[in-house]
C-alpha cells in the first residue's frame, strides 16, 4: 500500500501557519499584520542595509527627504534646501515644533549628532561608508538650519539624504546605546517591542507632527518557507507580504480578496566573484560564468515572467541605465572555449554563499553551469553567518574557500553613483563595503568619481555608459536579473504602495473589514 507523504517544506509551512494563526489571534483588532521574507538585521538604520529591514524602520524613522509616489524628491524633515555654486555646500531648513518618541526635541544638533555618528569610522556603522566618502562635515547654523559641507560636488544629494541609512534617530537613544534593539526617530509610529525570532511590533505615535496614521498598530513577521507567505495572505493571517514569490502569482490572481501589487523593479541580482581566489582571478574564467547563465529562462522559469534579464550593473529604474549595454548572451560554446583557454579543458569548480531563500536560484544555476563544466559547489548559510561570510576579507574568504557570494542590491537613491560605487569601488572592497570580491580596475574608479561629481546631466550619463562596459567586460559579477517587485496585500487594506526595490510605502495606508 502506497502512502501519501507530506514533504518536509509543506510541514513547516503548516507548523508555521498554525504559529501565525495563534498570534494573529492574539493581534489587536486594528493591526495591519505585514509578512516578510527575512527577519530585521538591526533597528539601527545606519547599521545595516537590507531592504526589508528598513522596512520595518521606515515607519518608525524619517529623513530630510523622501521619494513620492511619483518619484519626485520632496522635503520631509527638511522644509526646503539649497546649494551653493559649487555644489559643495548643501543648506537645509528644517521643521519646527518636531520631537523624537522619547521626547528629545528635533533640531540641527539632533541632525548634527546623527551624521556625527555616521562620521565616526571608529563607530563602524555599517552603512555609513557611502556618507564619508561624500561628506566632509556637517554644522548648525541656527536651531533650525544645517549645512552639509561635501568634500566634492555631489548633485545626487537630496537623494542620498533620502535613504534609510539618512534617518535621523534620537542623539539621546543613541548615548544609551540602546538603538540597535529599541529605534527612536520622528516617525508617525513608535517602536513597542522586538520579540526575537517571531514578530516586531509598532504602534501609532500619537505625537506625531504630521497626519495621524490611519491603522492603529504594525506588526511584522517573517519567513523564509514561500508557501507560509502564500496560506497565510489567502487566508487573512497576513494583511500584506513581501515580497510575493512569483510562483503564487497566478494563483493570487484568481482570489478576489487578494490584491497583487506590482512595482518597477531596481534591484540587481548577482553573484559577486571573488577575483582574488583561483580559478575567478582569470577574467575569462568570470566571462565563461557569464556565458554559461541562461537569464531568460532564470526569468521565465523562477520569475514567472516577473522580471527582465540584467544587461546591466544598473536596473533600468536608475539614473543612468544604459539599455544598450551589451551584456552576455547566453553561449555554452563560448563558456568551454574561455575555458579551455585560460587553461582549464575540463571545467573548473567554484563556490557559492548563498542564504535558504536563494536555494532555487543558486541550484538553478548549479543545473546550467554543469552544461559547460563548470561544477558549482553551494554553501547554504543562515542570515546572519551568510553576511558574516560574505563580507569577509581576502584571507577569511580564501581560508573558507568561498569563490563567489549571492546577492542582489537596490541602492534606494535611484541614481548611478548609489548603485556602482559601493559594489565596484576599489575602496568598498569588504568589509569595508559591499564589493564584496575585491574587484578593482583604477579606470572604473577615476569614471565613479568623476560622475558622483558631475552636474551636467548628459554628461553624467555618458560617463556612466562607459562604466557600465566596463564593469560587463571585466565579468565582476555573474549578473542574473532585475526582478519586478511583487507584493499582495488583502482587498481591505488601501493605499499600499512599492518603492522601485522592494521598500512598502504605509504612509497613506488605511484598512477596511
Amino acid at each position: 500500500m502506497t502512502q501519501l507523504r507530506r514533504s518536509p517544506a509543506v510541514l513547516t509551512a503548516l507548523l508555521s501557519l498554525s504559529l501565525l494563526t495563534v498570534a494573529h489571534a492574539q493581534g489587536k483588532e486594528g493591526q495591519l499584520s505585514i509578512m516578510q521574507s527575512e527577519p530585521p538585521r538591526s533597528m539601527d538604520p545606519a547599521d545595516q542595509t537590507a531592504t526589508f529591514t528598513g522596512n520595518v524602520l521606515a515607519p518608525v524613522y524619517e529623513g530630510l527627504t523622501r521619494f513620492n509616489k511619483a518619484l519626485e524628491i520632496e522635503p520631509l524633515l527638511a522644509t526646503k534646501w539649497s546649494v551653493n555654486k559649487a555644489g559643495t555646500e548643501w543648506t537645509f531648513t528644517l521643521r519646527s515644533g518636531v520631537q523624537f518618541q522619547d521626547g528629545t526635541p528635533f533640531n540641527a544638533a539632533a541632525v548634527v549628532a546623527s551624521f556625527g555618528r555616521q562620521l565616526d569610522e571608529k563607530r563602524g556603522l555599517a552603512a555609513s561608508g557611502r556618507f564619508r566618502t561624500v561628506i566632509d562635515k556637517v554644522t548648525a547654523i541656527n536651531p533650525t538650519t544645517v549645512r552639509f559641507t561635501l568634500k566634492k560636488p555631489y548633485p545626487a544629494f537630496p537623494s542620498l539624504m533620502s535613504g534609510n541609512a539618512a534617518f535621523i534617530v534620537s542623539p539621546a537613544a543613541d548615548k544609551k546605546g540602546t538603538l540597535g534593539r529599541q529605534p527612536v526617530g520622528t516617525g508617525p509610529y513608535s517602536f513597542v517591542e522586538w520579540k526575537s525570532g517571531e514578530y516586531v511590533l509598532e504602534k501609532a505615535n500619537p505625537k506625531y507632527w504630521g497626519k495621524q496614521p490611519g491603522i492603529p498598530s504594525l506588526k511584522w513577521t517573517w519567513t523564509s518557507e514561500p508557501s507560509v507567505m502564500n496560506l497565510a495572505i489567502q487566508s487573512g493571517q497576513a494583511d500584506l507580504v513581501n515580497p510575493l514569490p512569483p510562483i503564487f502569482t497566478q494563483v493570487l490572481k484568481n482570489n478576489p480578496k487578494v490584491t497583487l501589487l506590482q512595482g518597477k523593479g531596481a534591484s540587481v541580482f548577482w553573484l559577486s566573484l571573488n577575483v582574488k581566489l583561483k580559478p575567478l582571478n582569470d577574467v575569462r574564467v568570470r566571462q565563461a560564468l557569464n556565458y554559461a547563465t541562461d537569464q531568460k529562462a532564470l526569468v521565465a522559469t523562477l520569475l514567472r515572467g516577473y522580471g527582465e534579464p540584467a544587461n546591466s550593473p544598473l536596473a533600468p529604474a536608475d539614473f543612468g541605465y544604459d539599455p544598450a549595454a551589451p551584456g552576455y548572451p547566453y553561449d555554452v560554446a563560448k563558456a568551454k572555449k574561455l575555458l579551455s583557454d585560460a587553461g582549464y579543458p575540463n571545467g573548473v569548480t567554484v563556490s557559492v554563499a548563498s542564504q535558504e531563500p536563494d536555494s532555487s536560484i543558486v541550484q538553478a544555476l548549479q543545473g546550467m553551469w554543469a552544461k559547460a563544466g563548470i561544477t558549482l559547489k553551494i554553501m547554504q548559510m543562515e542570515s546572519g553567518v551568510w553576511s558574516e561570510a560574505a563580507f569577509g576579507t581576502p584571507e577569511q574568504k580564501a581560508k573558507a574557500g568561498i569563490n563567489s557570494s549571492f546577492a542582489s542590491w537596490s541602492a534606494g537613491t535611484l541614481d548611478a553613483d548609489g548603485q556602482l560605487s559601493p559594489l565596484y569601488a576599489t575602496s568598498s572592497a569588504s568589509p569595508a563595503g559591499a564589493n564584496l570580491g575585491f574587484y578593482s580596475n583604477p579606470k572604473l574608479d577615476a569614471l565613479l568619481t568623476q560622475g558622483s561629481a558631475e552636474t551636467d546631466t548628459a554628461k553624467r550619463k555618458t560617463i556612466y555608459a562607459q562604466a557600465q562596459r566596463i564593469i560587463s567586460q571585466d565579468a565582476a559579477h555573474v549578473l542574473l536579473y532585475y526582478p519586478s517587485d511583487i507584493a499582495a496585500v488583502r482587498s481591505t487594506v488601501k493605499g499600499v504602495w512599492i518603492f522601485p526595490g522592494g521598500g512598502i510605502r504605509l504612509e497613506d495606508t488605511t484598512m477596511g473589514k
